[in-house]
């Protein structure tokens, strides 16, 4: 299968999509999966059928750290 951003979700069948244990009871999160070859994808919680985003393990890496030094708290304020 090849994988891309903006795939259907749906499409990844043989994966485990795992939810942060701090989203909310509306269920406004995202949820991440990982890939065969070790991308991950993420997808809206809301739209678990719709389109999901893949990335590389250094690309959600650097996301990672970003968020936990605080460089994304402007846009959640």
């Amino acid at each position: 299968m090849e994988l891309f951003n903006g795939m259907q979700a749906s499409a990844l069948t043989s994966v485990t999509w795992t939810k942060s244990s701090h989203s909310n009871a509306t269920g406004n999160c995202v949820e991440m999966a990982e890939l065969p070859g070790g991308q991950v994808a993420i997808r809206n919680s809301r739209d678990p059928e719709g389109p999901a985003l893949v990335y590389t393990r250094d690309e959600v890496a650097a996301f990672v750290a970003g968020a936990r030094d605080g460089d994304f708290d402007r846009m959640i304020g």
